[in-house]
């Protein structure tokens, strides 16, 4: 079974080496060739962007340890060193053509590309790397992914081993003359920087792979192939993606006569014999940056995208796109030069610069904005919301940012608004950090004691509602007994808020204590609870793996509520069985049983309902719509609520919800409250969430005489909720390749956003409407590049699309029951896709490919349910028989 040139032989020929052995006095001549590819993920790489270098690799031993023949010097030296295209290409279109190498790389460099190195290999692995002290980060890059090809080791198994790419798990896999090894690139420990996305679904998703195979021959290298591949997935959308392949080969073409031996007993005395100015360094690559010559500075760059940025003008693509090419200056930027730029814009830009300028997350942003805005000042609050908000959205948000909001917490701030919204952030940042493992860090336990330790101590009920908003956001486990306290014991709209902020938790947090308050809220066993509060309270239980009995004592409950209540949670039921939601099985299970499940209870009339329904459903992501509405018993909105989520199969993104609440307006006309609301004081207000964060509520009226003064101004226009650039995907990661360079890779998504509301109330045709308009314009840039220092490749990825999403409800209150009409519309909306692949020098001599499609998404009227359709059949049959016989 074993010849000659078996690896058994060859291991064992001299009688201890255990790695590759050179034969005395002989010089091995290799090829080498290094390439890089950059492209989309399926595409092939006939196409891709990419350069080769190739070389001659000359080879011989330098000395052995005469008292052990696995220990060995071995000399290593490149020369004829080429830079060409990878792929065949036409002249006109290769940045390389008519330059000779030394053009390319640079006389200096290549001069130290070609200086030789020495690696002491002790059983094969590289236990010393020579080379010269001051030698070019990127040359000497290039010679380390050279040495680490010449470590592998001659018996199956697995090891820790440090190479270019770092301290790394490898595993061999040896059969008879052949080796391979695999290298698991996600174990590399290397210096590097980069950040990701808060949530999974706007982050990416990277897969890296790496084998090199051996073949030997006469104990040494023979030929080695190595390949390393990383791809890189936007998550939401894994169509757009990029992938980086790296490749290596090394062929031996002859075996000379060499050199002799240098004698010695120790590697010091030989290494200074050979050399006195070799030093050993670290065989894991150093980081290299090269700097940008012609890039515009900070304010030049502002000054091309300014245009752009205009309020009006915020729901547009172009809007995102210039946003996100901002942040990516910014970071680059000092202190000095951002402030230059804030201090000497206009009021209608500046919201926009804040929020760029915020998002941006590095040290020098949040000193320069934090420099700018004076809290103390409430004539810039406009501006001091546009930054807490940018805060409470950071993708990435450091320690930093809450010590420094905890500081102005504690210091004065003119205006009220703002002082809630800076709570409410607070906790948004809380449960970032957390969610990061950063629950324990200083900044984090001094922001928690803060808001729980005033919560406890508040008593006005306007601080209990600040504080209980920033839980709603931090959603700390040590928060819920002090939320079930509020639920249950207070009254209206805080017991209301503390519910909320329960149904946000994740249900393995709802203990048994949890769920056994909410059953007495919603049975009403110790006292008298508003609607609001019990649907809450019931869709609580209801979402957190309910038990058979408490399901039934909901469903026995239908029927004994207030007549629009009971129309609510049966159409909350029909929804959980619609939707298959995971409390459908148990529901079924009682459902079987007659007493529950009964004409009487589930013939009631009404026109409050609960429905969900799917936006989009594909391979990667889906997102769903909620939308209920419950009405008080004499027609007027109690609440509206509208949810949009996505989901793949591990996360979730509360992207947006919209809750319009109105109670204590049944003195309007002239009819009785429900049980539990008769004090209500009259109010209406609008209270949003934008991708996982709580807003600060917004109130259209407060009281009787707010309300009719309003009514009787009132134009229908609607009340901005929140407008301005939010950055979601943030995504930057390093990446070492084994063959010498550094790639670089960025995902950016931006969005511009402008949500609006209104309530539109009229006696005199007792109708009410509401309408919630959102207008987004999303980005998504994306660049994957290698940069070899001389020469740079990669590819840009671009995804647009603006829309608009409606809501409105029309309420018809001059009958019983009462005409409900929803509708939610999707306009036609433009989508844009671009791919551009790109080879440049720094001089200037570019090439690039681009490719584009550009489409028209049709718009969509969701149908909702069979029973609104039919209702709003009848409201627009109605208005249209009203309009004629006007006169």
């Amino acid at each position: 079974l074993v010849n000659s040139k078996t690896l058994f032989v060859f291991a064992f020929q001299t009688g201890h080496t255990t790695g590759p052995s050179l034969n005395n006095d002989k010089l091995y001549k290799f090829a080498y060739s290094a390439e890089v590819y950059v492209d989309q993920v399926k595409a092939s790489l006939q196409k891709s962007a990419g350069y080769r270098i190739s070389s001659g690799v000359d080879v011989n031993l330098l000395w052995r340890n005469p008292e052990n023949d696995d220990d060995q010097l071995i000399k290593i030296m490149v020369r004829d060193v080429q830079v060409e295209n990878v792929n065949e290409r036409p002249a006109a279109k290769s940045i390389f053509k008519g330059k000779s190498t030394e053009k390319i790389i640079g006389k200096e460099y290549l001069e130290a590309l070609q200086r030789p190195i020495v690696l002491e290999l002790v059983r094969g692995k590289v236990k010393t790397f020579y080379s010269y002290q001051n030698e070019p980060g990127f040359t000497q890059n290039i010679k380390r992914g050279l040495a680490s090809l010449f470590q592998l080791q001659l018996h199956s198994g697995a090891a820790r081993e440090v190479d270019i790419s770092g301290k790394c798990n490898t595993t061999y896999h040896v059969r008879q003359d052949q080796v391979t090894k695999i290298k698991a690139l996600d174990s590399c420990e290397i210096e590097k920087e980069g950040f990701t996305s808060h949530n999974q679904i706007l982050d990416v998703s990277t897969k890296a792979t790496s084998a090199t195979i051996y073949v030997l021959e006469d104990s040494f290298i023979k030929s080695i192939k190595a390949e390393e591949n990383y791809v890189l997935l936007l998550n939401s959308r894994r169509k757009t993606g990029a992938k980086i392949v790296s490749k290596q080969r090394l062929e031996l073409k002859s075996v000379q006569a060499g050199p002799g031996l240098i004698t010695g007993k120790q590697v010091a005395s030989v290494i200074k014999t050979l050399d006195s100015s070799y030093v050993a360094v670290s065989l894991v690559a150093e980081p290299v940056t090269s700097e940008c010559k012609k890039c515009p500075s900070l304010s030049e760059h502002w000054q091309s995208i300014r245009e752009h940025m205009y309020p009006e003008k915020l729901s547009k693509a172009e809007a995102a796109r210039s946003f996100l090419s901002f942040i990516q200056n910014i970071r680059k930027a000092t202190k000095e030069e951002i402030l230059q730029i804030i201090r000497s814009e206009n009021k209608e830009l500046l919201p926009q610069v804040v929020d760029a300028v915020t998002s941006a997350q590095t040290p020098a942003s949040l000193e320069a904005v934090l420099e700018f805005l004076d809290f103390k000042d409430a004539s810039t609050s406009t501006l001091q919301e546009r930054f807490l908000y940018a805060c409470g959205f950071a993708s990435h948000p450091s320690e930093m940012f809450l010590k420094s909001l905890t500081a102005k917490f504690k210091g004065d701030i003119a205006n009220e608004e703002i002082r809630e919204t800076l709570v409410i952030v607070m906790g948004a940042l809380i449960r970032k950090l957390c969610d990061r493992e950063g629950c324990k860090l200083p900044a984090v336990a001094e922001a928690k004691r803060l808001i729980l330790s005033r919560l406890e101590k508040a008593k006005k009920d306007d601080n209990v509602r600040m504080y209980l908003l920033a839980l709603k956001n931090a959603l700390l486990p040590e928060a819920i007994p002090l939320l079930l306290k509020y639920a249950e014991s207070e009254e209206g709209p805080i017991s209301n808020l503390a519910a909320t902020a329960l149904q946000r938790y994740d249900p393995s947090f709802l203990t048994k204590e949890v769920k056994e308050t909410m059953n007495r809220i919603y049975h009403q066993n110790r006292k008298v609870h508003e609607k609001t509060v019990r649907t809450t309270a019931a869709a609580i239980i209801l979402n957190s793996n309910p038990s058979y009995m408490e399901v039934k004592n909901i469903l026995l409950s239908i029927g004994e509520l207030p007549l629009e209540m009971n129309k609510y949670m049966l159409s909350m039921i029909q929804d959980i069985l619609h939707f298959e939601m995971p409390s459908s099985k148990t529901v079924r299970q009682v459902l079987k049983d007659m007493r529950a499940h009964n004409y009487d209870r589930f013939s009631k009339m009404g026109s409050s309902s609960a429905y969900s329904g799917y936006i989009t459903r594909g391979p990667d992501v889906s997102s769903t719509y909620s939308l209920d509405i419950l009405y008080s018993g004499s027609g007027i909105l109690r609440r509206s609520n509208m949810n949009i989520h996505i989901f793949d199969r591990n996360a979730e993104l509360h992207a947006s919800q919209v809750v319009i609440e109105a109670q204590g307006l049944e003195s309007i006309i002239a009819a009785t409250p429900d049980e539990g609301e008769e004090n209500l004081d009259s109010f209406a207000g609008m209270s949003a969430i934008l991708f996982d964060v709580q807003l600060r509520p917004v109130t259209f009226f407060q009281g009787y005489g707010d309300l009719m003064s309003k009514m009787f101004s009132a134009t229908g226009d609607p009340i901005n909720v929140v407008k301005g650039l939010i950055l979601l995907t943030d995504y930057s990661q390093e990446i070492q390749l084994q063959s010498g360079p550094r790639a670089s890779t960025e995902f950016l998504g931006g969005l511009a956003i402008d949500i609006s509301g209104g309530m539109e109330f009229s006696l005199w045709y007792r109708e009410s409407k509401t309408n919630v308009k959102n207008r987004v314009a999303m980005f998504i840039a994306g660049n994957t590049e290698v940069d070899s220092f001389f020469v740079k490749t990669g590819m840009e990825t671009t995804l647009e699309v603006e829309t608009t999403l409606d809501f409105i409800s029309t309420v018809q209150f001059s009958q019983y029951p009462f005409l409900v009409c929803m509708q939610m519309d999707r306009v036609e909306s433009p989508f844009r896709r671009y791919v551009t692949k790109y080879e440049s020098l720094p001089s200037g001599r570019r090439y690039t490919a681009r490719r584009g499609k550009a489409e028209l998404l049709a718009g969509n009227e969701y149908p909702l349910h069979q029973e609104n359709s039919n209702m709003c059949r009848k409201v627009f049959g109605a208005v249209s028989d009203s309009s004629s016989n006007w006169f």
